[in-house]
């Protein structure tokens, strides 16, 4: 079976070539421009296949006859399937590209397919990719897969030549066709996986600024909007080349949606949970509203002077296109009826958001949340430098090492396993002006740590910065630990004896060449002295102890030591304690700015108010401190598993717990 994909190495394209390759005998052709050859090889790469199976058709969309005379010949009669997806999908879409690309580029595509079929009759079938947009914005009501031109509006470039192209492959089509609508296509349901900020993902930055300084028990209130018709690119893809290989499906269009999609209110809610932030527990509703009433609204809205200057004003100070936010409280019901019956039997079905939410934020907040600042000063600081952090694959590791490659270093990424490691490395090593390099190494093995430290050191020569970042804590009391004496082992193992043994073994390159800079990521705890981080708090504690002896013998060679007592960080390492969805924390980008603060000042220490004060208030007054302390301990519950429960059962602070909390925001309580 041949196959003829335009927009193949697009979002949607990629995963549909992979998907088409997965058929016996299958050969796909993929029409790229010239310009584009290296997108090309990437496709190649990614989807380790080779020429002879997926072969490069050079030519244009957007040029009359797309491909030269040469290529039409040895395609004609050959093709089986041609599968249109290239497309202009930018909401900020000026009517121009609009028409060029989407308009233009379909009624080429569509006149190539008709000169593909050859003299004995042979003729592909034309799936065309079109969109919800067919419906416009502003549609009331439901719409099925067998409508089309029902009247509707579409101002908007996007929608108006969403809905023109279709119209084109319905009117001009000479071989059998088949229509395509996905709805909001989000990352794949399995690993989250997506290309760009499109639909649900412009919301994400609000929501986590939300989730950063709102508290989690705070109810929030929301608005219920229409019906958002999301699906996974998976599904998608999965479903158009289950029903383009069906047969007596010609002349039909396709939604390819979620069943009973979530309305806007409930998706911000779903997405608001994947990313752990407070509940949305009431929402207005906003499309109980007349119709009537909203378009004169946006009529007035239009009639504003300079509207579209204010317009775009207003879109670039919230991070969203007002197109988006006009489509919130979209009035249309989708009916995939067409799109049922074909896949009846399948097993192929549209998974519901909530089961699949948090994997797109999971992912969206590793891989495309790479709006963060980087100072000037530490631009200038970093150029080639070697840095070396421990715990780089997750939390405020991972999220310092984006800082640091952004400004330029090299930037050694030290973590126990390969897998995630390698996965954070390509991550920082696309975004940074330096480069990351892995190294897998379990700082519990003194041995492992020596073998990391010398190849790191043979690979860069030397080490400028040691950034001691990787820990383990364990919330238990003293009592709930009578028989758990390994906790405090392997805590000081990690915490103490790791770090150490990373400082040893660069120590000497740092003093040979007079210059270097040690941090170690210390603990609040060895300020506050918290009840129920005994083993933790100790570990840090040593290490500091550690630090302040060393940093008078090592002065003379100009090599820095800074501790940074770090408050309570929303990191994976905190994640299992559920106590602490309810109480104040710092974003791992807060995080990364003190340690980017330690770099450029180089302290001698680094502590917040609160940790400062607790020190200075256990010195004068240590019972008093005892006497909170105590109260606190009780305040705050031990965590199931440390009373032998299930460590996934709900724990929660009492209100007065809460209200300390939010008054000393920091301890690991």
């Amino acid at each position: 079976m041949n196959y003829l994909v335009t927009g193949a190495t697009g979002f949607i394209g990629r995963f549909l070539v992979e998907k088409l390759l997965t058929r016996r005998n299958a050969t796909v052709y993929v029409l790229m421009r010239r310009a584009s050859a290296d997108r090309y090889t990437g496709l190649c790469e990614r989807l380790g296949v080779s020429e002879d199976r997926l072969i490069p058709v050079w030519g244009d969309i957007t040029r009359r006859g797309v491909i030269d005379r040469e290529a039409l010949e040895h395609l004609t009669g050959t093709i089986d399937h041609v599968f249109h997806l290239a497309a202009v999908y930018d909401m900020n879409m000026t009517d121009a590209q609009a028409d060029k690309v989407n308009n233009e580029g379909t009624a080429n595509i569509v006149a190539l397919a008709g000169a593909l079929a050859n003299e004995s009759g042979k003729k592909p079938c034309f799936h065309h990719v079109s969109s919800v947009a067919v419906a416009g914005a502003d549609y009331e009501g439901v719409f099925t897969d067998e409508m089309f031109d029902e009247g509707q509006q579409v101002r908007h470039p996007y929608y108006r030549t969403k809905f023109q192209s279709e119209a084109i492959v319905r009117e001009h089509c000479k071989v059998p066709w088949r229509v395509y609508r996905p709805g909001m296509v989000v990352g794949h349901s399995e690993t989250g996986e997506m290309d760009k900020i499109d639909g649900p993902y412009y919301f994400f930055k609000p929501i986590k600024r939300i989730r950063d300084n709102v508290p989690k028990w705070m109810p929030l209130l929301g608005i219920e909007g229409g019906q958002m018709p999301v699906a996974p690119v998976d599904y998608v893809v999965d479903a158009m080349v289950h029903i383009a290989h069906k047969r007596n499906l010609d002349g039909q269009a396709f939604f390819l949606i979620q069943n009973e999609p979530p309305t806007a209110g409930e998706m911000l809610r779903i997405f608001m949970r994947a990313a752990h932030g407070p509940d949305i527990v009431r929402r207005l509703p906003t499309h109980e509203w007349p119709a009537n009433i909203e378009h004169q609204l946006k009529r007035l809205a239009g009639n504003i002077p300079k509207a579209e200057w204010l317009e775009k004003s207003i879109s670039k100070r919230i991070g969203v296109p007002l197109s988006i936010l006009g489509y919130v409280n979209n009035r249309a019901v989708f009916e995939d009826v067409n799109t049922q019956a074909a896949l009846k039997g399948s097993g192929i079905h549209c998974p519901r958001l909530e089961d699949y939410a948090e994997t797109l934020w999971r992912y969206w907040e590793m891989h495309m949340d790479c709006d963060f600042h980087v100072p000037e000063k530490l631009l200038r600081r970093m150029q080639d430098k070697v840095v070396v952090i421990t715990g780089a694959s997750s939390g405020i590791g991972f999220m310092t090492a984006k800082k640091l490659a952004r400004a330029g270093a090299t930037v050694c990424m030290v973590a126990r396993t390969p897998d995630k490691l390698e996965e954070t490395r390509a991550i920082v090593d696309k975004i940074g002006l330096g480069r990351a390099v892995a190294y897998p190494c379990d700082l519990n093995d003194m041995q492992a740590i020596d073998a990391c430290t010398k190849q790191i050191l043979a690979d860069h020569h030397h080490v400028d910065i040691l950034i001691n970042n990787a820990g383990h804590s364990i919330r238990r009391g003293v009592f709930e630990s009578l028989n758990r004496f390994h906790d405090y082992e392997r805590t000081m193992q990690l915490n103490y004896f790791g770090a150490i043994r990373m400082i040893f073994n660069f120590l000497p390159a740092m003093a040979k060449r007079r210059t270097g800079h040690v941090i170690n990521i210390s603990s609040i705890g060895c300020l506050t002295n918290v009840p129920r981080f005994s083993a933790y708090v100790a570990s840090k504690s040593a290490l500091d102890a550690f630090s302040r002896c060393l940093s008078p013998e090592v002065a003379s060679r100009n090599i820095d030591l800074t501790t940074i007592y770090m408050p309570l960080v929303r990191t994976p390492m905190i994640a299992p304690t559920k106590l602490y969805d309810y109480v104040p924390t710092l974003t791992p980008e807060q995080a990364a700015d003190m340690i980017v603060c330690a770099i450029l000042e180089k302290p001698k220490r680094i502590a917040s108010p609160l940790g400062t004060t607790a020190q200075i208030s256990y010195a004068l007054w240590p019972k008093v401190n005892d006497f909170v302390l105590h109260k606190a301990f009780h305040m705050f519950p031990s965590s199931k598993a440390a009373r032998g429960g299930r460590s996934g059962e709900a724990e929660k602070p009492n209100i007065p717990g809460r209200v300390l909390a939010a008054l000393l925001p920091g301890p690991y309580w």
